[in-house]
């Protein structure tokens, strides 16, 4: 600004400005042009809005009011809001629709139309995914097993992309070092029910016995003088299929010299217990007794399970043993008699389980 003004210019208002400014507007009545959000700044001056150009009403017109009857024009921010709006509300009654949809007996052509639809959804999600994640269910917290102290010192952590890359070499084929317990014979009956011909549970009173690897008499005598890896197959089973794991669970690993024991925690849900038996008849007996019964119980009320101590030689280092268990046994049709492990599908009431048909999705996983 100059240090001395012309006479044309002395008494005029003066305001900043900047070249670069757009010019927008001369008036705005209805104040909704900045109700968009992407153009709230577009028209703005870099120095601010200043007050020499501002109106001060000097005359009392308390009686004199001005009607605007003109409509406003609605900004592409409130288009666009509608355009959203009833987009979201097509796409719920689409789904709505096709879960109806699946609901019913379809023909050839409407479950290509299904599949068609459910490949570009697919492709939608995995181009847009990261747009769609606020439309996305919210996760379920789960609870952890044991907590987790904040003096604990972390050893290794290895995550689930990192154990399925993690592949071993062939093994060889195991070693049966004992074998105990009695077992029932499988009621073929079973072999015909299905989701339409049911058969209903019994409660049957037997004793199970959920003894970890520590407390087996078996392991701590074969721990004198073989092996040096313990566990039962339960144990094994959960480590081998824990990239799948939901809930969440821990192992107590002991080590006792050079040698690692794998154990579970009491009231844990590595039990597998789930017969279809044949019970009251003979029972097909091990050469050894079902180390955990004492003699003064009956036989009759322990459950038909056996166990069967097997060794694997995992390289030089590991010499693994594991105690694995069998529900039963089954005579084959050239009457060779195998051991078998048996687990149910029990039904569940379906206003329990978000009202999944029990039925419907038994059937599919049958065929």
């Amino acid at each position: 600004m100059a240090k001395f003004m012309t006479s044309q210019f002395r008494d005029m208002p003066y305001q900043p400005f900047s070249k670069g400014d757009r010019l927008g507007k001369v008036a705005d009545w209805t104040g909704a042009t900045y109700q968009d959000k992407r153009y709230t700044n577009k028209y703005s001056s870099q120095f601010g809005g200043g007050s020499q150009y501002a109106y001060f009403h000097e005359e009392d017109e308390t009686s004199f009011q001005l009607v605007d009857t003109a409509r406003t024009q609605k900004t592409a921010y409130q288009r666009n809001r509608m355009r959203f709006a009833q987009r979201n509300l097509r796409r719920d009654k689409d789904r709505r629709n096709m879960l109806q949809f699946n609901l019913q007996t379809l023909p050839k052509s409407a479950k290509q139309k299904e599949r068609e639809c459910i490949q570009l959804q697919k492709k939608f999600q995995k181009q847009f995914g990261v747009r769609q994640k606020w439309d996305q269910k919210s996760q379920k917290t789960r609870d952890s097993s044991v907590e987790v102290r904040s003096d604990w010192e972390v050893k290794e952590e290895m995550d689930f992309p990192q154990l399925m890359k993690m592949l071993y070499l062939e093994v060889s084929e195991p070693q049966d070092i004992k074998c105990c317990g009695a077992l029932e014979y499988y009621d073929k009956a079973f072999d015909h029910i299905t989701t339409r011909s049911e058969k209903p549970l019994r409660s049957i009173k037997r004793i199970f016995h959920t003894v970890t690897t520590t407390d087996d008499p078996v392991i701590r005598k074969l721990a004198k003088t073989q092996g040096n890896v313990f566990a039962t197959d339960a144990i094994l089973a959960t480590l081998i299929s824990c990239t799948r794991s939901v809930y969440s669970w821990d192992i107590v690993v002991q080590r006792v010299g050079s040698k690692l024991f794998f154990d579970k925690r009491d009231n844990s849900d590595f039990n597998l217990l789930t017969q279809c038996l044949r019970m009251g008849k003979e029972r097909y007996n091990f050469p050894n007794p079902n180390p955990f019964v004492e003699d003064d119980m009956d036989k009759n009320e322990i459950a038909s399970v056996a166990y069967r101590y097997r060794r694997w030689k995992l390289g030089d280092d590991v010499d693994l043993i594991v105690r694995c268990e069998h529900d039963g046994v089954m005579t084959q049709a050239n009457g060779e008699v195998s051991v078998i492990n048996i687990k149910t599908l029990n039904e569940w009431d379906s206003r329990h389980c978000n009202g999944a048909e029990f039925e419907f999705h038994g059937e599919n996983g049958h065929e």
